[in-house]
């Protein structure tokens, strides 16, 4: 049981990037009414629960601010929170492995779950495991995982694509989702109805017998604890608890930028996380284990540190607050092309505002050139985001760099170069800029009269200025500029 139709990836990165480039995947996308539907109706409601959870609390600001310092200070000594990390989950029994790319973490837990003689695992929710591919690699060598999160496994059993960072199946209607359990869910009922209820009893049904017969887990982690070893998994179903308990076997993957140094920074994250993510005041299970414990949990534990891409996001004083962020998709639901487009569109596992910035840094911007061009820069992400992350600022950064590639592999100066060019000779000097604007506004009041009209009405430029008037109306200038206007005051 594996995602199909996955988009490949750069060697090494993983599930970073789509095959093709957003502003072609976002076109096929917005032709799917379905789709626009689902998403509207779906993230309206959850920005509205997480407006309301926020409300509650006077002091959010600060917590942000508290947040922002917290993950700043650990991007700040990442070496040493590691390195502590490693001293104290050793000290509890557990076994730490180093990986710096997707495919040396799907080498290590292959390997781990292969010794084990065990041809099956259950997963709990993880963007780790989803980065890095690790389904289809343990898949590769035999292995079955089973996604136990209902969402995840609506989209395992659909044979889709996660298209969103918390609820990976918003794509999906209750009535598609009964079709995809009668159609591959073992057992179902052949009366099963689209009622929530229902749909979550079959699910239970399910995986009730993975959760007792599994001898291996394999999980994420929201945070771990420099200071004592300790890492966590929020969620809301109770198939976390199930995966991280019953096992004899337990495998963590995680990104190196998940630590925070004490436990008492817990108290930030766990009001922030909670109402951003799904609007409540805290997570019904709230998991958290150190090392081994006889007779209590699982046996053995591992622990992959996964790097792949971030200690080169880390190099990057611009771009690298993005790795503050805690996953709890707060901006893909206030993003208006988000919203339009759905998660699909961006390529990577990880979409949205936060995916536009993350993902080409973990891969390089070459790989993902379109990504950071997929945001209109209106700021709700920075607005929503619990650790203050100014992803619109880094957008433009990542902009700068996409077009410096661009500039470097060409001789001569491409069309945005050349524009950019022009203007600023336009631009500096007072009285060409006064002609120009003088002459354009009378050329365009003299010639659109004779511009062609849309279906819709728009008036359309010819070619190559066609592509922006086919979604955009072109204004008509002004009879008289300000500049004239003030000329004549005096």
């Amino acid at each position: 049981m594996t995602y199909l139709g996955m988009p490949t990836a750069p060697p090494g990165v993983g599930q970073l990037r789509g095959s093709e480039p957003f502003p072609r995947a976002a076109e096929t996308a917005l032709g799917n009414g379905q789709l626009r539907r689902n998403l509207a109706n779906a993230t309206s409601i959850i920005r509205a629960k997480r407006a309301a959870a926020v409300a509650e609390l006077d002091d959010w600001q600060e917590l942000r601010t508290a947040a922002a310092a917290i993950k700043d200070d650990v991007l700040a000594n990442l070496d040493g929170y590691l390195l502590q990390l490693e001293a104290r989950v050793t000290e509890r029994g557990g076994v730490v492995h180093w990986a710096r790319d997707a495919t040396e973490a799907n080498r290590i837990v292959t390997g781990l779950v292969a010794a084990t003689g065990s041809r099956e695992v259950v997963k709990v929710k993880s963007m780790a495991t989803q980065e890095i591919g690790l389904n289809e690699a343990l898949a590769e060598a035999g292995i079955l995982a089973f996604e136990t999160d209902l969402a995840e496994l609506i989209v395992q059993l659909g044979h889709d694509r996660p298209s969103h960072i918390l609820v990976p199946a918003i794509h999906r209607n209750r009535t598609e989702i009964r079709d995809i359990f009668l159609a591959e869910m073992a057992g179902v009922e052949p009366g099963l109805t689209d009622d929530p209820a229902a749909l979550a009893e079959a699910a239970r049904r399910y995986l009730r017998q993975k959760f007792l017969t599994a001898k291996v887990a394999i999980s994420g982690a929201n945070f771990a604890i420099a200071e004592t070893g300790t890492l966590m998994v929020v969620e809301s179903e109770g198939n976390g608890r199930m995966c991280l308990t019953l096992p004899d076997t337990l495998i963590t993957v995680m990104g190196i930028e998940k630590l925070l140094p004490s436990f008492t920074d817990l108290e930030v994250f766990l009001q922030l996380l909670p109402r951003s993510a799904t609007g409540e005041r805290m997570n019904p299970y709230t998991s958290m284990w150190t090392g081994v414990h006889p007779g209590d949990g699982p046996a053995q534990f591992h622990l992959v540190l996964l790097d792949n891409g971030r200690t080169a996001t880390l190099a990057d004083e611009r771009g690298r607050s993005a790795l503050r962020c805690i996953r709890c998709s707060a901006c893909l639901n206030v993003c208006p092309v988000y919203e339009r487009t759905g998660g699909h569109a961006y390529g990577s596992v990880y979409p949205g505002p936060i995916g536009a910035v993350l993902s080409p840094q973990l891969t390089g911007v070459a790989d993902n050139p379109s990504l950071p061009f997929a945001s209109t820069l209106c700021g709700a992400c920075y607005d929503v985001c619990p650790v203050a992350i100014d992803i619109p600022s880094m957008l433009v950064h990542l902009r700068s760099r996409v077009n410096q590639d661009n500039a470097s592999s060409h001789r001569l100066p491409g069309p945005e170069a050349a524009g950019m060019a022009a203007a600023s000779w336009a631009m500096g000097g007072r009285r060409r800029w006064t002609w120009l604007l003088r002459a354009a506004r009378l050329g365009r009041l003299a010639g659109l009269s004779r511009l062609s009209r849309s279906a819709a009405g728009r008036r359309l430029l010819p070619p190559p200025l066609s592509a922006w008037t086919r979604s955009r109306d072109l204004p008509t200038p002004p009879e008289q500029s300000f500049r004239d206007w003030w000329a004549g005051q005096g």
